[in-house]
């Protein structure tokens, strides 16, 4: 879990979908620690294209097949979306399987992060659009 201790704090993020020329994105994410350290937590709240999306997500790492997991809750949907997490030196990979990926990079001294979500071919479409996301520390 301690390969993830660099995402731990609050982010404000904003940028925009592929298809337009102005930030159409914005919004917070939160992430922290559950006691004992075995779990990380995040809570987002988006603005994106004037929806609101809340959810909240909780990562675990499967000693068995190295991989973190985790389920996300949203307003957006009422089942859990698992998500698998990758993360390398600055590189970080998010897959939801089967749908999409987001391939992002925190800078060098860890006060950002950039990257973009895309849909995985033939699952284009209402609910998952491409888009890039910027993301600063405040806290």
């Amino acid at each position: 879990m301690k390969l993830l201790e660099k995402l731990i704090g609050t982010w404000e993020l904003t940028r925009r979908t592929l298809d337009s020329k102005e930030n159409n994105i914005s919004g917070r994410t939160t992430f922290g620690w559950l006691p004992g350290n075995f779990f990380m937590q995040q809570n987002i709240e988006l603005n994106f294209m004037g929806m609101p999306i809340k959810s909240h997500e909780i990562i675990g790492y499967d000693p068995a097949t190295g991989k973190f997991s985790s389920s996300v809750y949203s307003n957006m949907w009422g089942q859990p979306i698992p998500y698998l997490w990758e993360i390398a030196g600055n590189n970080l990979t998010i897959i939801m399987p089967g749908m999409a990926r987001y391939t992002g990079k925190f800078s060098e001294d860890g006060t950002s992060m950039s990257g973009g979500w895309r849909p995985d071919l033939g699952k284009e479409g209402p609910g998952n659009i491409p888009y890039d996301i910027w993301g600063s520390r405040t806290k």
